[in-house]
């Protein structure tokens, strides 16, 4: 019998998303601000030919911080490309933390993401209620883009 081990890449963007909700949920609540900074390093930057193309991000202004997003088909994948400022580093820790679970999923797994996900993960006790309906609005804007992609 071979046993087959699954790694983040291969595991489907609802599995991915799952088990960070779950990591946020059953750390104590002092430690999700840190595990949300945390997310806010690994956001990958923006490519040089969206730096130099502003006008391609749409911006999120629901957000208290300068938010802009791009999503881009990429054969059967979705690409997530954001734009936030290491100023605003709980938005940045949850454009990290769609990224990583969505980046590379497909147009259907995206748009099935529920949308009030985020709240399962305890982060009202970690950031304001217009934070939270800031993500609201950056999920909303990543789905309504990946529509448009089909």
């Amino acid at each position: 019998m071979v046993m087959v081990h699954m790694t983040e890449n291969t595991k489907t963007a609802s599995e991915r998303l799952d088990r960070i909700v779950g990591m946020f949920a059953a750390v104590p609540k002092e430690v999700r601000l840190e595990a949300l900074l945390d997310y806010s390093r690994r956001l990958p930057e923006l490519p040089d030919r969206l730096v130099s193309r502003p006008e391609l991000l749409e911006v999120v202004p629901e957000c208290q911080s300068p938010f802009a997003l791009v999503v881009e088909h990429d054969g059967d994948m979705v690409r997530l490309y954001f734009r936030v400022p290491p100023e605003a580093p709980t938005v940045r820790g949850f454009a990290g933390i769609l990224h990583e679970a969505l980046d590379g999923a497909s147009a259907d797994e995206i748009l099935a993401v529920p949308n009030d996900f985020y709240q399962k993960m305890g982060l009202r006790e970690a950031v304001s209620s217009q934070r939270l309906n800031g993500m609201a609005a950056i999920l909303a804007r990543i789905k309504i883009q990946t529509a448009a992609l089909r």
